[in-house]
């Protein structure tokens, strides 16, 4: 499976900045059900707890604006792997760009080679390039990756119609189809990340990171948050 981390769970109070104890307990939360379940496991991160692209100022270029973007993803996917290491369990971090001082370059088949050795993978800088957004990245190393299941973990529930923390009387919606999530503009993904999944048949499901320590009954098939398939 692949698990799909905003940057934001990485935060301080505001899903701002680097809050390590953020990164602590994600971690062993991973790790328990990692071991519990053997399941092979790649990882995600966004990077808006440090910056996001599209909050960008207006004199500044976008495709730089995206290139910082990414090298926050670069930051959280160390202090992620730290946490995970830490924790006992292996690791492989891998960058969609080159900084070999830090990370692996991602190559499709070393990394297909370290989730058969039973490490977990974790994908940093997106796609590697500006215009997409670290969801796009998600969907495509999921595809590369032969992943069963796309999980993202979010602050909220699963998918809702506006955003519950501005809206209260907000839709929730269970189960969605990619075409709903797309024509709806739903933007828990971006629709470049749903078209992926649609054409791919890749189903993604939306939860609160707070029922990530039950994400092996999740995978067990118990009801969670919103399916999109």
């Amino acid at each position: 499976m692949l698990l799909k981390l905003s940057g934001e769970l990485f935060g301080e109070k505001d899903g701002k900045g680097i809050g390590f104890e953020n990164f602590e307990r994600i971690a062993l939360q991973i790790c328990d059900i990692w071991k519990k379940t053997g399941v092979e496991l790649t990882i995600v991160v966004g990077g808006g707890n440090i910056f996001r692209g599209r909050e960008r100022s207006t004199n500044v270029d976008e495709a730089a604006a995206d290139y910082i973007g990414m090298l926050g993803t670069i930051i959280n996917g160390i202090a992620l792997q730290d946490a995970l290491e830490r924790t006992g369990a292996p690791t492989r971090m891998m960058t969609a760009f080159e900084i070999k001082s830090v990370a692996e370059p991602y190559i499709r088949r070393r990394a297909m080679r370290h989730i058969d050795k039973g490490r977990i993978v974790i994908f940093t800088a997106g796609t590697g390039n500006p215009f997409f957004t670290t969801d796009s990245g998600a969907a495509l190393r999921a595809i590369e990756m032969h992943c069963n299941v796309i999980l993202k973990a979010t602050n909220v529930d699963g998918v809702y119609s506006e955003d519950p923390k501005i809206n209260p009387n907000a839709t929730f919606y269970d189960k969605l189809t990619y075409q709903e999530a797309i024509e709806k503009n739903l933007k828990v993904m971006d629709a470049t990340a749903f078209a992926l999944c649609q054409k791919h048949n890749m189903p993604i499901i939306v939860f609160n990171i707070k029922e990530l320590k039950n994400l092996d009954k999740i995978l067990q098939g118990e009801k969670t948050g919103t399916l999109v398939s």
